[in-house]
């Protein structure tokens, strides 16, 4: 009976760690002090946190997680310390493949869209690890260069949620082994704080210069007995971009309008070349782009990463084409500042396609799309099975992957569907006054005077999966002057709509007719040519389908 009784209190102090709702708080502000010691891989941190309850229920604990290889000091309530609980929880949304997490328990409930603020202290040591990814078979030498955040003498670079919890989030456990875990758990973050503020001062023992995503880096240089830099930064949305700071000994190529770029010892050459890319190239999105850094990464294999403000790279020549696309993105990036992932993410990538159309043409632009095309289609596939797809939408998307991969395909879709004027609604987007799930409906619609309800409905607002286009029936008729008259059928077995290109091809060439083909629908199209037609071909690849394997109808020649 004691052995009962010893259990059922342990069972009691263990319950609020699983009962918890980890993802039930939203962090609407950082105001964070954050102290670096690159010579001893140190990081410390003071500041305030604020959240609110975003669920349906009262709130009495809450989860605060940061990595595994920093420490809770202190978590207080207006200047009271609170009570909290610690323990390692395991989770790949950290580079150590582990989060140390603080189970905090509140005064009093937080009631839904209660607020509370809260004073935080925590450090620790930030090494060059790749636990979660060697864990999984992935070899050291190669998940080095994936995983490189690190805080050292010669180089230090930290990248927030995703790789390290060096600021407070709360998320529900996520395993590189489980498919999209990780990046799904890493989208509903970017749903959750679209609007979240961060306000970060920095003080470094390095007199190396100070970076930060979103921010010119400041330079400031004070003289103090142990801090050799301070330098303050804030960031607008740290959840649709990954705060990140760097520090390190840069060289600067001279200031050019938007471009500010960083080289370490014996890049020089290699930073002019990228700078002379980024320089001439306009994506296709916008007015002219914020202040976007490039900065050089140690080491040559190293991957490359964007967020706000901010492309790290490994600077090396000649460029390679996925150099180019890495300037083209994070450029796009910084031109449309949206508080929505689909449309900043899917735009940048929206505008490598552009890119990649404009440097080779179109039909290696398709090639470009096509190549993504089989991660939307499994997404797609996976949102079927689990019966989930009328949930999901680009507004709520969870999964970056597929976020980034269908909203590229919406915006080029929405381009040959509009041509010029979609071009000019984008000059005309303001982040302000993008409020509301159908802004950029109401933009494009009053730029074009097309009603595009359809399309955002299908699309946009809900996930209906892909259309599936089969060519229906082809008639041709003879005509008296000459040439034939061909009437084609196109049908869509999907429940997604969209425009779709018609290509009908006969002796001396083709023509081609765009067709607006709603959900479960079908529509025709006549076209006039002057020899013998013999194929139809719907689709030329610019609209994501299930399947394609019915796409194209061989006309049989007339009998005499």
């Amino acid at each position: 009976m004691r052995f009962l009784c010893v259990l059922c209190v342990l069972c009691g102090l263990l319950l609020p760690a699983f009962a918890i709702d980890r993802e039930a708080f939203t962090f609407t502000n950082y105001d964070l002090t954050v102290r670096v010691e690159p010579e001893q891989h140190r990081l410390g941190v003071r500041g305030k946190i604020a959240l609110r309850n975003d669920s349906a229920a009262a709130q009495k604990t809450l989860a605060l997680q940061i990595s595994s290889t920093l420490d809770w000091r202190s978590i207080q309530l207006a200047g009271k310390p609170l009570e909290f609980t610690t323990h390692q929880y395991t989770s790949d949304i950290d580079h150590t493949g582990s989060l140390s997490e603080a189970i905090v328990t509140l005064p009093q409930e937080i009631s839904p869209k209660g607020t509370i603020e809260l004073d935080i202290g925590y450090e620790g040591v930030v090494y060059l690890d790749n636990t979660r990814l060697t864990r999984i078979g992935v070899p050291e030498d190669k998940a080095k260069h994936s995983d490189w955040d690190q805080i050292s003498r010669s180089f230090t670079a930290v990248r927030g949620i995703g790789y390290v919890a060096w600021y407070p989030i709360a998320t529900e456990a996520a395993s590189l082994s489980e498919g999209n875990s990780v990046a799904e758990v890493a989208g509903r973050w970017i749903v959750r704080h679209a609007d979240t503020e961060m306000q970060v001062l920095f003080r470094s023992t390095s007199d190396q210069e100070i970076f930060f995503s979103g921010t010119r880096s400041m330079g400031l240089l004070y003289k103090e007995p142990d801090v050799a830099r301070i330098a303050p930064f804030s960031m607008v949305r740290p959840g649709v971009s990954v705060p990140t700071f760097v520090i390190a000994d840069y060289q600067r190529l001279p200031h050019r309008d938007f471009l500010d770029v960083g080289f370490l010892a014996g890049q020089q050459d290699a930073a002019e070349a990228y700078a002379e890319v980024a320089f001439q190239v306009e994506p296709p999105v916008g007015r002219g782009p914020h202040l976007l850094q490039i900065l050089g990464l140690p080491d040559e294999n190293d991957m490359p990463f964007v967020t706000q403000g901010m492309l790290l790279t490994p600077l090396k020549t000649p460029l390679t084409n996925q150099a180019e696309l890495d300037i083209i993105y994070a450029l796009a990036r910084q031109i449309v500042l949206s508080p929505h992932a689909w449309v900043q993410d899917g735009l940048s990538h929206y505008a490598q396609a552009v890119f990649i159309e404009e440097q080779k043409g179109r039909p290696a632009a398709l090639d470009y799309l096509e190549a993504h095309k089989h991660l939307l289609v499994e997404a797609e596939k996976q949102a079927r099975e689990k019966a989930a797809g009328s949930d999901r939408s680009l507004l709520n998307a969870p999964d970056d992957l597929y976020l980034q991969t269908k909203s590229m395909y919406v915006w080029w879709m929405l381009r040959d569907m509009l041509g010029n004027s979609f071009t000019e609604a984008l000059l005309n987007y303001n982040a302000a006054e993008d409020g509301d799930a159908a802004y950029m409906q109401h933009l494009i619609e009053k730029q074009t005077h097309r009603d595009m309800q359809w399309f955002f409905d299908d699309w946009v607002y809900h996930d209906r999966g892909l259309p599936d286009f089969r060519v229906a029936s082809v008639f041709s008729t003879p005509i008296e002057t000459g040439g034939f008259l061909v009437t084609i059928t196109v049908e869509n077995l999907g429940n997604a709509g969209a425009e779709v290109p018609v290509t009908l091809q006969f002796q001396s060439g083709e023509i081609r007719r765009r067709l607006e083909l709603h959900a479960k629908a079908k529509a025709s199209v006549r076209i006039e040519v002057p020899s013998v037609p013999q194929q139809v071909i719907v689709n030329d690849g610019s609209v994501p389908e299930n399947d394609m394997s019915n796409n194209t109808f061989k006309i049989e020649p007339l009998s005499h």
